[in-house]
């Protein structure tokens, strides 16, 4: 059975980081794409960035690119979402997920969800 668990939330001030992680476990993701989303109070969950996880490829939301950046290490089945230069509009519950096959910023397409973690950032 699949799992991810993310971990790394908080609360920061405008301008600083966190590293979120999701450790993944249940199978070979060596054909999957992850993908981390947000969804803030009131919004539709969003894509923020994805992962191939073989290729390494990486995808990102207009507006996170040039300040987050996601990786994976493949020795410990995890994922990272390393977030710089954080404004409050970053703030949001953080979901990774996973789906097999190619990449979609949809999603809908994606078949795992972790429970999600808070990043809170003050102004």
């Amino acid at each position: 059975q699949v799992q991810l668990v993310e971990s790394g939330g908080g609360l920061v001030q405008a301008g600083g980081s966190l590293r979120l992680s999701c450790a993944a476990s249940g199978r070979t993701f060596s054909s999957y794409v992850m993908g981390w989303f947000r969804q803030a109070p009131g919004k539709e969950r969003e894509f923020v960035a994805a992962i191939n996880w073989s290729s390494g490829r990486t995808y990102y939301a207009d507006s996170v690119k040039g300040r987050f950046t996601i990786s994976r290490d493949n020795a410990q089945n995890t994922v990272y979402l390393q977030m710089n230069s954080l404004k409050p509009e970053d703030t949001a519950v953080y979901y990774c997920a996973a789906r097999y096959g190619t990449t979609w910023t949809n999603p809908a397409r994606y078949d795992y969800w972790g429970q999600g973690t808070q990043v809170t950032v003050s102004s």
